[in-house]
C-alpha cells in the first residue's frame, strides 16, 4: 500500500512540469473560449524491487547509474533486503549471480564471489571480517543497501586481502525532513526470535536529523548445542551545514554469542546421498581414542544419522564484541570541484575456546582509515578523481588450530568422543595463556638445540601495519556514446609483527617489512542505443595475505614472508546491459576471466583461474515483481599446488569392513599436499540458477516465492565425493491490516530438501566435513511503520 501512495505522490510531482508546459502552449482564441489542457503522464508502477534505477556510490565514483558501470554489479535495496528475507551474506545468492558460498562454519563473515572469498566494505572502507571467512557474524541492523561487485576492489578502494569480488554495505541515513519509524518482531521455528526498532527524525528541519536503530536476536537452532544471541545498537546523525555540504556520522555497537558449527564429518557418498554415517571411534597408534592426527577407524557399522547431529559441543565458548564508527563528509568546492572525506574506526574483541582444543582469542584489534577524494570536472567530458588513503591496523591475538582432528570423531557416540584434552607432550609445544588454555607462540624456537623448532605455529600475533595509498581515476566521455575510465593506485605498506607470548626464557621473535603494491584498471562503455550499453573492463591488482582480524604473522623462520605481499590478481570482463527507459525490465550479462591467489593454511598461495558467464534479469511493475540469475563458472587450479586436511575420506578407515568402505589405513587427519595441476576447484558448483517473484493479489495481500538450483560438484580435490544437483524453494505471503501494519509468513525449503554445502572456503576440509542445510522451517514477522 505504501508503494501506491508513493507512486501517486511521485506521479503528481513528475506531472507538474507537464501541467506548466501545457498551460504555456495552450491558445485562447477569444475571451469566452474555454481553455483545454491535455496532460499526458505515465502511472509509476515500480515497487522499489528492481536494480534498474539504483544509484551506486563509492567504488567507481558517486551517483552512478547501474548501466554506466563497466562491471557486473547487483545493488540490493532495503526493499529487496526485506522482500528476499536477507539475514546473512549467504542470502545474497538469491539475487546476485555467482555468489554461492560455503557455510563458513555456520556463521559466514565474508561473501564468496565467483568461487573465491570476497572483501567486505562498509561506506567505502574495508571492515574487519575474520580469518578467511571464519570470523564474526554480520548484523544487518545498520544497513540499508548492499552492493555486490564482481572482481577485485577498485583503485579508489585500494589493495585488500580478498579479490573474488566485494560487497559494499551502505549504512542507514538519518532523515532531516520528517519523522518516521519502524518496529518489527519475528518468531520462527526452533525458538528463533528477533525484535527491531528503527526511528529517525529531524532535529532542525532540513538541516539536522538523527536515527536510532536497535536489534535483539535470540535464536535457538535446529543443530545440536547451537544458537545465537546478539544485540546491535546503531545511531546516525546527518547534518547539512549549508547548501553545498553534507556530513553523515554513524556508530554501531554489536555483541554476539554464536556457535562454531563444523557440520557432519566423514562425508562419504553414502552420507551425501542417503544420510548414512559410518560409526566407530578413531584409535591412535598407542591405543588411545582421543582424536589425533593419524588415527585409524575400524568401522563398526553404518547408521542413518540425524542431520541435526553436528560437530558442536555445549562446553564451547564463542563470543565477540565490536564497535564501528563511520563518517562521510562531502562538500562542493566550486561548480566543477568537490571533495569527499571518509573516516572509519573499528574495535574488535573475540574469545573462542573449544573443547576440541581449537582456540582463537582476539585480545583487541583496532583498525582506523581515512580517505580523501578530490573530484574535478576539467571540461564537460573529462572528470578526474584524486584519492589519498591511509589505514592503520593493530592486532593482538592468540590462536591454536594444529591439534584439531575431526575425522576420528564418532558423532553418534558420547560427547567425550569429540573432546581433545591435550597430552603433556602436546602442551609442551604450546604456551599456557590462561589456566588450562594453551596457544601457539607467535614465533618458532629451538629449546633443545637439535636444529628443529619445538612448537606448533598457528596465527598468534601482535602486529601493526600502516597502509598509505595514492590513487587517480580518469573518466572521459569521448562522444555521447563512448566513455572510458582509467585508474592507477600504489599502496605503501609498513608492517611489523611480534610474538606476544614467547616461551619462558626466550627472546620474543619479531620482524618488519616494507613493500609497495600496485593496481590498475581500464574500462570502456559504448551505448549501442538508448536501451543497450556494452562494456569491457580489465584490472590488475596486487594484494596481501591475511590472518585473524587482518593481522600479519611470523613464519617458521621468524620472518614475515614476502609472499604475503605477492598475490597477483587479474580480471578481464565484457558485458551487455539492457536498461530501457520506457520499460519495467532490466537485464545484463557478462563473460569473465579472472586469476587470483588463494591463501593456504600454511601461508602459501595457490593460483586459481576462473572463467564464466553470469546474467541477471529484473521485472518490476505492480502487481508483479520477478528476478532471475544464472551463473556458469569453470574454476581451476592454475598449474598450482593445493592441499587438504586429508587426501580422501577413505584414508580415515581401515579395510576391515569393505562392505561399508574400502579403507586405506593411512589415518586421519593426514595433511596432504597435491602436486601442481589444472584440476577443477572443489566445493564450487559449475552452474547455478536463482529465481524470485512476488504478486500483489490486491492492495493488502501479497504472495511471493524464491528458489535456487545448483549443479552437482565435487566436495574434495580428488572428486571421490560429489554433492548432487540440488534445489531449494521458499514461499512467502504478507497481509497489510492497515497501510502501516503488515504480517508476513516465510516458509523456507518448503519441499524439505536434504541439501549440503561445503563447510569452509577453498576446499581444505573437502574430505573431512560437509554442512547439512536446514529442513523446512517457517518464520512469522509483524512490522509496523510509524
Amino acid at each position: 500500500m505504501k508503494y501506491q501512495y508513493l507512486a501517486l505522490s511521485l506521479a503528481s510531482v513528475l506531472n507538474t512540469p507537464l501541467l506548466a508546459q501545457a498551460a504555456q502552449s495552450s491558445t485562447v482564441t477569444t475571451n469566452n473560449t474555454i481553455e483545454h489542457i491535455e496532460v499526458a503522464g505515465q502511472v509509476i508502477k515500480s515497487q522499489g524491487l528492481s536494480v534498474k534505477d539504483a544509484s551506486i556510490d563509492g567504488p567507481f565514483g558517486d551517483n552512478l547509474a547501474l548501466k554506466d558501470i563497466a562491471r557486473s554489479v547487483t545493488p540490493i535495496s532495503s526493499e529487496l533486503i526485506e522482500q528476499l528475507n536477507i539475514t546473512t551474506l549467504q542470502d545474497v545468492l538469491a539475487v546476485s549471480p555467482n555468489t554461492y558460498s560455503a557455510s563458513g562454519f555456520g556463521a559466514p563473515s565474508l561473501p564468496t564471489i565467483r568461487g573465491q572469498l570476497g572483501e567486505l566494505f562498509q561506506d567505502g572502507t574495508r571492515r574487519q571480517a575474520g580469518n578467511n571467512g571464519f570470523g564474526v557474524p554480520l548484523s544487518f541492523n545498520a544497513i540499508e543497501q548492499i552492493d555486490v561487485v564482481k572482481g577485485a576492489p577498485t583503485v579508489l578502494f585500494g589493495s585488500s586481502q580478498r579479490n573474488g569480488g566485494f560487497v559494499n554495505l551502505h549504512s542507514k541515513k538519518a532523515a532531516t525532513d520528517e519523522s518516521k519509524g519502524k518496529a518489527s518482531l519475528s518468531a520462527g521455528r526452533w525458538d528463533q526470535y528477533r525484535i527491531l526498532v528503527d526511528y529517525s527524525a529531524p532535529i532542525v528541519k532540513d538541516k539536522v536529523g538523527f536515527r536510532v536503530s536497535a536489534e535483539h536476536i535470540d535464536n535457538g537452532s535446529y543443530y545440536d548445542y547451537s544458537g545465537t544471541k546478539s544485540d546491535s545498537l546503531f545511531a546516525a546523525l546527518r547534518v547539512f551545514p549549508d547548501d553545498k555540504s553534507s556530513w553523515d556520522l554513524n556508530f554501531e555497537l554489536y555483541q554476539v554469542e554464536f556457535t562454531d558449527n563444523a557440520g557432519i564429518n566423514r562425508p562419504t557418498q553414502a552420507l551425501i546421498d542417503d544420510g548414512l554415517y559410518i560409526t566407530g571411534q578413531g584409535v591412535q597408534a598407542n591405543g588411545s581414542t582421543v582424536p589425533l592426527a593419524g588415527s585409524v577407524i575400524s568401522p563398526t557399522g553404518q547408521v542413518k544419522i540425524d542431520r541435526s547431529t553436528v560437530l558442536t559441543d555445549p562446553g564451547n565458548q564463542n563470543e565477540a564484541t565490536t564497535y564501528l564508527l563511520h563518517s562521510i563528509y562531502k562538500r562542493e568546492l566550486s561548480s566543477n570541484a568537490s571533495i569527499k572525506n571518509i573516516t572509519y574506526f573499528q574495535h574488535l574483541q573475540r574469545d573462542e575456546i573449544a573443547q576440541n582444543s581449537f582456540v582463537e582469542i582476539i585480545d583487541g584489534a583496532d583498525t582506523a582509515q581515512n580517505r580523501t577524494e578530490l573530484s574535478y570536472q576539467w571540461r564537460d567530458n573529462q572528470h578526474t578523481i584524486f584519492a589519498f588513503d591511509i589505514r592503520y591496523n593493530r592486532v593482538l591475538g592468540y590462536s591454536q588450530f594444529t591439534t584439531e582432528a575431526d575425522l576420528p570423531i564418532d558423532l553418534t557416540g558420547p560427547l567425550s568422543n569429540r573432546r581433545i584434552p591435550l597430552s603433556a607432550e602436546q602442551q609442551a609445544r604450546f604456551v599456557e595463556l590462561r589456566p588450562g588454555v594453551f596457544v601457539s607462540p607467535g614465533g618458532q624456537y629451538d629449546i633443545n638445540n637439535d636444529g628443529s623448532g619445538d612448537f606448533n605455529l598457528s596465527d598468534t600475533t601482535d602486529s601493526r601495519s600502516w597502509q598509505t595509498g595514492l590513487a587517480i581515476q580518469q573518466d572521459s566521455d569521448w562522444t555521447s556514446k563512448f566513455h572510458t575510465s582509467v585508474g592507477y593506485r600504489v599502496d605503501f605498506y609498513d608492517v611489523e609483527a611480534n610474538d606476544p607470548i614467547a616461551p619462558v626464557g626466550q627472546i620474543a621473535a619479531s620482524d618488519s617489512i616494507n613493500d609497495n603494491l600496485h593496481s590498475g584498471q581500464v574500462s570502456f562503455n559504448y551505448r549501442l542505443s538508448d536501451d543497450y550499453t556494452t562494456y569491457g573492463a580489465a584490472s590488475y591488482n596486487e594484494a596481501t595475505s591475511n590472518s585473524m582480524a587482518g593481522g600479519t604473522t611470523l613464519g617458521g623462520d621468524n620472518t614475515i614472508s614476502a609472499q604475503n605481499f605477492a598475490t597477483e590478481n587479474t580480471l578481464v570482463e565484457f558485458g551487455l546491459k539492457y536498461a530501457p527507459t520506457n520499460s519495467d525490465w532490466y537485464a545484463d550479462g557478462a563473460i569473465f576471466s579472472q586469476r587470483r591467489s588463494l591463501r593456504n593454511r600454511d601461508g602459501s598461495n595457490t593460483g586459481i583461474r576462473t572463467t564464466g558467464f553470469e546474467s541477471q534479469v529484473f521485472y518490476d511493475a505492480y502487481p508483479y515483481w520477478l528476478s532471475a540469475g544464472y551463473s556458469y563458472i569453470d574454476a581451476r587450479y592454475d598449474n598450482s599446488a593445493s592441499s587438504q586436511d586429508s587426501a580422501q575420506v577413505a584414508d580415515a578407515f581401515d579395510n576391515s569392513r569393505p562392505d561399508i568402505i574400502a579403507g586405506t589405513s593411512v589415518g586421519a587427519p593426514s595433511f596432504t599436499a597435491f602436486a601442481p595441476s589444472n584440476r577443477q576447484v572443489q566445493g564450487i558448483p559449475e552452474q547455478s540458477f536463482s529465481f524470485n517473484g512476488n504478486y500483489s493479489i490486491n492492495s493488502k495481500w501479497q504472495t511471493g516465492f524464491s528458489g535456487l538450483y545448483t549443479k552437482s560438484y565435487p566436495l574434495d580435490f580428488l572428486a571421490t565425493v560429489h554433492i548432487r544437483d540440488q534445489y531449494t524453494l521458499n514461499v512467502n505471503t504478507s497481509y497489510a491490516f492497515t497501510p502501516s501494519t503488515k504480517l508476513r509468513l516465510d516458509v523456507n525449503n518448503v519441499t524439505n530438501q536434504k541439501n549440503w554445502r561445503p563447510v569452509f572456503e577453498g576446499g581444505y576440509f573437502g574430505a573431512t566435513l560437509a554442512f547439512p542445510e536446514l529442513p523446512i522451517n517457517a518464520k512469522l514477522t509483524l512490522t509496523h511503520n510509524f
